[in-house]
């Protein structure tokens, strides 16, 4: 049942990430509040988990010619930077607050996307 319920989550959460809307983030969600996994541990198999989901949705995302490369560069360049530094500071922060963390940021976006206006010109 166990390896039912994984391919389940790693099939919807992939479809998310081909999407490009957060996949990982439902990853997550599924790692820690069904599987009961530690958010450590559960971050560490979402990055290792978003490798190669991200590079088969690059290869789709270029083809279509959907990929703004004046946005690209400096996100990534921040990316870069700022990854490191955040991938130590998650591994000493105490679990029970990173969760918290993590759960506060899921209800912004979450409100954020409710609430927001969309632009009339989105396709």
């Amino acid at each position: 049942m166990d390896l039912i319920l994984a391919l389940i989550a790693g099939t919807v959460t992939g479809v998310l990430s081909g999407y490009g809307i957060g996949g990982g983030t439902l990853l997550m969600i599924y790692l820690t509040a069904i599987v009961g996994m530690n958010q450590i541990s559960a971050q560490g198999i979402n990055l290792v988990y978003f490798l190669p989901c991200s590079a088969a949705a690059i290869i789709s995302h270029a083809k279509n010619k959907l990929i703004d490369k004046e946005i690209l560069i400096p996100a990534a360049i921040a990316g870069v930077i700022t990854t490191p530094l955040s991938a130590m500071l998650a591994t000493s922060i105490d679990a029970v607050l990173l969760r918290r963390l993590f759960g506060g940021f899921l209800l912004a976006a979450g409100i954020w996307e409710l609430f927001r206006k969309t632009p009339d010109n989105v396709e």
